[in-house]
């Protein structure tokens, strides 16, 4: 990644980071804990935009438009803002203002995103799993691409319980953009994957993790359900960034929802318990 620009705001401390021609497709804000704060959504244009607001307030969801200090922030030209059953904050925008100065990454990867934005998100919806798989697919508007069943004890349950099911989710030809976990996360974020174009990038950002000491908390693996090639290191925020090549991409005309039985092919050797 490359350092952007945000706002000409003085002095609020915050690091955006580019993989393409968008202004920022990660901001990182100063605080007093690591969490957060919000998942951002593109839609096509300010009818859409009017359109998923009239479906939230039919949904009796609460909704907050961006103000002029949040949409300057954000370098986007209009703003909605909720939350989803779980608690996670939302925001889906239009009109996003372009940065057309090349993004050259320090190590000369290139990042998967055009058509299918940053890559995907695993957010923890503890207790309000079924609530919030209809609210992302009935009321925004994602598909449901898969389904994975994993055992109560996975999540510290007891042997006879009923399992527990992670959903995948897609709303752009990504196999899934967002991933929903029935489990708690401190962070309020399991992990955040992010794709590069080859294996090579793939390997040589676990050399530099090696060299720095950063923890490796999954070894190199390829997934089953988006067959993703990927390592996974662990943040100082407590979350896991997943990297990774090789993505499937998916066609909804024919693509049909399953069950996925396993959460790798091969590898993917975790330190703690899989997150998928």
């Amino acid at each position: 990644m490359t350092e952007g620009r945000g706002p000409a705001g003085p002095g609020d401390g915050a690091l955006y980071l580019r993989m393409d021609d968008f202004p920022a497709r990660l901001v990182i804000l100063p605080g007093s804990r690591d969490r957060l704060l919000a998942t951002g959504w593109e839609v096509t244009d300010a009818a859409a935009l009017a359109t998923l607001r009239r479906a939230l307030t039919d949904a009796g969801v609460a909704v907050k438009a961006g103000d002029p200090d949040e949409l300057a922030a954000r370098r986007v030209g209009e703003m909605l803002r909720f939350d989803d059953p779980a608690g996670n904050a939302v925001e889906v925008f239009c009109g996003a203002a372009l940065e057309h100065r090349p993004a050259v990454s320090p190590y000369d990867n290139q990042f998967v995103t055009g058509d299918m934005g940053l890559g995907h998100v695993v957010l923890p919806v503890p207790g309000a799993a079924d609530a919030a798989l209809a609210f992302y697919t009935d009321v925004l508007g994602f598909r449901l691409r898969d389904s994975m069943r994993m055992p109560a004890e996975f999540l510290g349950g007891q042997p006879g319980d009923p399992p527990v099911w992670f959903r995948f989710l897609g709303c752009c030809p990504r196999h899934h953009s967002l991933a929903l976990a029935p489990m708690p996360a401190g962070a309020g974020i399991v992990h955040l994957m992010i794709e590069v174009a080859a294996l090579d990038d793939v390997g040589r950002a676990m050399d530099r993790c090696a060299r720095r000491g950063a923890q490796v908390s999954a070894s190199l693996g390829r997934h089953a359900n988006d067959l993703m090639v990927s390592f996974y290191a662990r943040t100082p925020g407590g979350f896991d960034i997943e990297y990774g090549t090789d993505g499937r991409t998916v066609d909804d005309a024919t693509w049909v929802s399953r069950e996925t039985t396993a959460v790798s092919l091969w590898g993917h050797s975790f330190a703690g318990p899989a997150a998928p």
